[in-house]
């Protein structure tokens, strides 16, 4: 047969010596683990939602009181949404007057530090579940378009 593989001969016999049958199972299980844990984590890998520059200086939070999962949390001039709670149901995405929440994935490019942003501001601020007034000067800053220097972490 063309292209078959034959067996290496055993030296103590002129049998035969197949390849170690346990080893090669042995390989095989720990390759199939390794491509089932990758593929577990790609199908089911928390995308979340972000909130961008947008909401620095404005804070409205009508996005607030749509969370299903109390997700957002509260700086002193931003909101931020905590990736290990958010459950990616986009409800607060119309909610949002100044347009600056995105899913993960349609973060502009521009804005894309703002995804390891939230996940960091989240961990120190706490959560607010309830809307409030937005900030005194809200309305001068909501057509400002760069204004990441006007972030303040309060103590994050």
């Amino acid at each position: 047969m063309v292209g078959a593989r034959r067996p290496r001969l055993n030296p103590q016999s002129d049998e035969p010596a197949w390849p170690n049958a346990n080893e090669d199972l042995s390989c095989i299980l720990l390759l199939s683990r390794q491509v089932y844990k990758l593929y577990v984590e790609y199908i089911f890998k928390a995308m979340t939602f972000v909130v961008t520059e947008a909401c620095i200086r404005c804070k409205y939070t009508d996005c607030v009181d749509v969370c299903p999962v109390d997700a957002f949390r509260e700086g002193p001039n931003f909101l931020a949404i905590d990736p290990r709670d958010c459950i990616d149901c986009a409800v607060c995405v119309p909610e949002c007057p100044v347009n600056a929440i995105y899913a993960e994935e349609d973060v502009p490019g521009d804005q894309l530090d703002f995804i390891k942003l939230n996940a960091e501001l989240s961990r120190s601020w706490k959560p607010i579940t309830r809307t409030k007034l937005p900030l005194p000067d809200a309305e001068q800053w909501r057509e400002v378009k760069v204004k990441r220097a006007k972030l303040d972490r309060g103590g994050a």
